[in-house]
């Protein structure tokens, strides 16, 4: 049975360099061959501030731009994020993009592809693993980490990877999928 993994795309500030990173991720996970792979931009959603009257556990949504949130993440057997770091944490979309549902997430991996400055969104990543894990989430303990990913675009913006980024992005695929298996039990 295949496996589907999400790639989302968590920062929706306009000019973001999250887009370009996530497509060679989605490329890169496309060409490892353990998942069916989706490329999510959470922009596309345009989730508000959280505005559900009942608590996500009920599953009781009201709004479209939820159920729409809601149906997406619940195909989906593993996630891998692609976070930037706003100020040492992930950003705000992101962290309102979990709240709003909870047992979509429950049982499942995920991984983070974080970038950044000098420390490649690593203390992003590290924040938003305690996050999830209130989620019943399991989030690897590899990542791949990108450090000033803007010095690492092509003429046509695309991002360019070197090969710990490829290394790292293939072992945390290769961790997520044992997950993803193990875990569809549990769902």
């Amino acid at each position: 049975m295949s496996l589907l993994l999400q790639t989302i795309i968590c920062s929706t500030r306009p000019g973001r360099i999250g887009p370009s990173v996530a497509q060679w991720f989605h490329g890169h996970a496309n060409e490892q061959g353990n998942f069916e792979s989706e490329l999510i931009d959470l922009g596309d959603f345009n989730l508000p501030v959280y505005d559900e009257p009942h608590h996500p556990r009920t599953q009781k949504y009201e709004h479209d731009h939820t159920k729409a949130w809601s149906e997406s993440v619940s195909r989906a057997d593993a996630y891998a994020f692609v976070i930037p770091e706003y100020n040492f944490c992930p950003p705000p979309a992101f962290v309102n993009a979990l709240n709003y549902i909870y047992r979509e997430w429950n049982y499942k991996p995920c991984g983070f592809v974080s970038y950044g400055g000098a420390s490649g969104g690593v203390r992003s990543a590290v924040n938003a693993r305690q996050l999830v894990t209130t989620l019943k989430m399991m989030p690897m303990v590899e990542g791949v980490m990108v450090q000033m990913p803007w010095e690492k675009l092509d003429d046509s913006g695309n991002f360019v990877a070197e090969q710990p980024h490829a290394q790292s992005a293939t072992a945390m695929l290769e961790e997520m999928a044992k997950w993803a298996q193990a875990l569809k039990a549990m769902r």
